[in-house]
């Protein structure tokens, strides 16, 4: 029987209980194991990822490789390199996928043949409860819920702006699953680029909308599906305040510069001299003074200004 689906899960001196969810997560899907395989991608551990401590509970179809370029990019272009199924799944090592989701992948790639890309729900785990006024940051940890309708994506180019606009029900990195056929085009760009993933303990996060934006430029649509739903287990360092505050800055600066280099951002660039005026002026308007939720958004607005001023328009036709 050929295969229908390879999971990908890149890791990166993995947590060993977490990594273990993952694996239990996959061992229990509906899909028969037989039409499904799941590649585990070491990227750079140290030391190395030793797949015989999560034999009980991994899934039977387990194939351990190493990529010892560091950065989720190149683990997820090993992944996919090693893998042959026309359908794949790229999940983090901290995602728990519900048992019917593999099945799910199936049918909806089956029923929107011009979909490339799709995901679903994402619902926190957190290992210690976070105060209140810290869940509206819940996006920043790729956890989300766009509600109980699908979304599919109408293009790149926005009709009522005759602009490119990223769309708001494109799938997120954890559990994304993405048509092969579609992935070709990155997967055909070179591995450097000018854009910046995770890597290490850099915090920038631009590879899950490059993927999109790519697919998107190919004309294919992306799409939301409530009924993929995977839990993101979120330890507590995760959930600190300086934690936060840095993951903001980052975050924003690095999806400021994908748009900009795919043209698809609403804002403009900006001249290098008015990022001091800039980010004081924000400083007032999030009240970053006045709390943690405040100084947090105040970073995350310097990081949009700092990505307005970084990249050049390096649009990819």
């Amino acid at each position: 029987m050929s295969l229908d689906v390879s999971v990908i899960i890149p890791t990166h001196n993995p947590h060993p209980g977490r990594l273990q969810r993952t694996l239990a997560g996959l061992r229990a899907q509906t899909l028969p194991a037989a039409r499904w395989e799941t590649v585990l991608v070491d990227n750079d551990s140290q030391p190395p990822v030793d797949p015989a401590l999560f034999a009980i509970v991994a899934p039977a179809n387990l194939r351990p490789v190493r990529e010892p370029h560091l950065g989720l990019s190149s683990a997820r272009r090993r992944g996919l390199a090693e893998t042959t199924a026309p359908l794949c799944v790229l999940v983090d090592d901290d995602n728990v996928l519900a048992p019917d989701y593999l099945a799910h992948v199936v049918r909806l790639f089956a029923a929107h043949p011009g979909v490339g890309a799709l995901g679903g729900r994402s619902a926190p785990e957190f290992e210690i409860t976070p105060p209140p006024w810290m869940r509206q940051f819940d996006d920043l940890l790729a956890c989300r819920d766009l509600g109980p309708a699908a979304q599919i994506s109408h293009g790149l180019r926005d009709p009522a702006t005759g602009r490119n606009a990223y769309p708001l029900c494109a799938p997120i990195g954890a559990g994304m699953a993405l048509r092969r056929e579609a992935a070709q085009s990155w997967l055909a760009r070179a591995d450097d680029t000018l854009f910046s993933d995770r890597r290490g303990k850099e915090l920038s996060s631009s590879g899950d909308n490059e993927i999109i934006l790519t697919l998107l430029q190919r004309g294919w649509e992306v799409g939301y599906f409530p009924e993929l739903s995977l839990t993101h287990l979120i330890p507590a360092g995760r959930t600190k305040f300086a934690y936060l505050a840095r993951l903001n800055r980052s975050i924003q600066k690095s999806w400021i510069e994908v748009l900009l280099g795919y043209d698809a951002s609403p804002w403009p660039q900006i001249a290098g001299w008015t990022l001091p005026l800039r980010e004081l002026k924000a400083w007032f308007t999030h009240r970053a003074w006045s709390g943690r939720a405040g100084y947090i958004r105040w970073k995350g607005a310097c990081g949009h200004f700092q990505g307005r001023v970084r990249l050049t328009s390096v649009f990819r036709r």
